[in-house]
């Protein structure tokens, strides 16, 4: 079973910064189309942003130029910088981990969510 911790969440004012940090067990970290979601009380989670290997990028609109996803695959790591936030950011951050083996089954791994909170 592979394992994902998010860390890094917290309390930031309007127009200040956080980075997430998505830690993942096992030994085919870079074999993973990595992402991060996010899901604000009452609402569905929603796509923030993917990185593949090695490193094509996708993002939602709502964060594209504020927010950088990256990975380091020496650290089994997938990274979310978040520059700007606005208060509509706030939210559970969500991690998730997707395989595809050569026969096509898929396989989808999600961490426990770190809080984020924007607010002044």
């Amino acid at each position: 079973q592979v394992q994902l911790v998010e860390s890094g969440g917290g309390l930031v004012q309007p127009g200040g910064s956080l980075r997430l940090s998505c830690v993942t067990s096992g030994s085919i970290f870079s074999r993973y189309v990595m992402g991060w979601y996010r899901q604000a009380p009452g609402k569905q989670r929603e796509f923030v942003a993917q990185i593949t290997t090695p490193t094509t990028t996708t993002y939602a609109d709502s964060v594209k130029a504020r927010f950088t996803i990256s990975r380091d695959n020496t650290k089994n790591t997938v990274y979310l910088q978040m520059n700007s936030l606005e208060p509509d950011d706030t939210a559970v951050y969500y991690c998730k981990a997707e395989y595809t083996t050569i026969s096509h089954t898929k396989y989808a791994y999600w961490g426990q969510g770190t809080q984020v909170t924007v607010s002044s």
